[in-house]
């Protein structure tokens, strides 16, 4: 009996140590961009505890020294989308400058045509279909877009009708594309697209 009890609280001592060496390792960030990569590859059903731990190399312990549950690291998992999908892609275009179509161009290849933000980002979407929740988090995140866009078609277009169209149309182009499977004749998907954009981006003579 003697034995008993300092053997199970040196088994305690050993695991807690674990724990809290995988807490030290691996740091918060950590976990949301692992949980990110694994919605990006399999939706929200893929961001599970135990495949984040393993594809972290670190325990289960490590997870809840960061975070109260799974759904406290999907929120910030959103969090992290929704920031570097707005406020940090803004800050980099307007810091790089340019004129207002440079702008745009610029914003529309960092968030939609990067390896990183544009899976996610479709992910998002989808999840979005099935979740109120996520839904009402996109609808804010592609308000805070086209608000962008208004701003910066509203440069050089002076008809608040013709802003507000270009702007739907150009987010369609860059979102929808990806879901469409077409051929384009001897033409690539990137031409047509380019071409697009162009259309859209140019000012009519009258605003020139």
């Amino acid at each position: 009996m003697e034995r008993t009890g300092p053997t199970r609280r040196g088994v305690n001592a050993v695991g807690d140590t674990e724990d809290m060496a995988a807490v030290t390792r691996t740091p918060r960030s950590s976990w949301i961009e692992q949980g990110l990569q694994a919605l990006a590859a399999g939706g929200p059903d893929a961001v599970r505890i135990e495949n984040l731990a393993r594809a972290l190399g670190v325990t289960k312990g490590g997870f809840y020294g960061h975070f109260a549950d799974r759904n406290a690291l999907l929120e910030e998992m959103l969090d992290t989308w929704e920031r570097e999908s707005t406020r940090e892609v803004i800050d980099q275009v307007e810091g790089e400058g340019g004129d207002a179509r440079t702008k745009i161009w610029r914003a529309g290849m960092l968030t939609f045509s990067d390896d990183r933000l544009l899976p996610i980002d479709l992910a998002v979407r989808d999840w979005a279909r099935w979740d109120e929740t996520v839904a009402e988090r996109l609808r804010r995140v592609d308000d805070k877009r086209m608000a962008y866009l208004r701003e910066l078609f509203g440069s050089y277009c002076s008809d608040p009708e013709e802003v507000e169209a270009r702007s739907m149309l150009l987010f369609c182009l860059v979102t929808g594309h990806h879901y469409l499977v077409v051929d384009h004749g001897e033409r690539t998907r990137r031409e047509v697209l380019a071409r697009a954009a162009d259309l859209l981006l140019e000012p009519r003579a009258a605003d020139e």
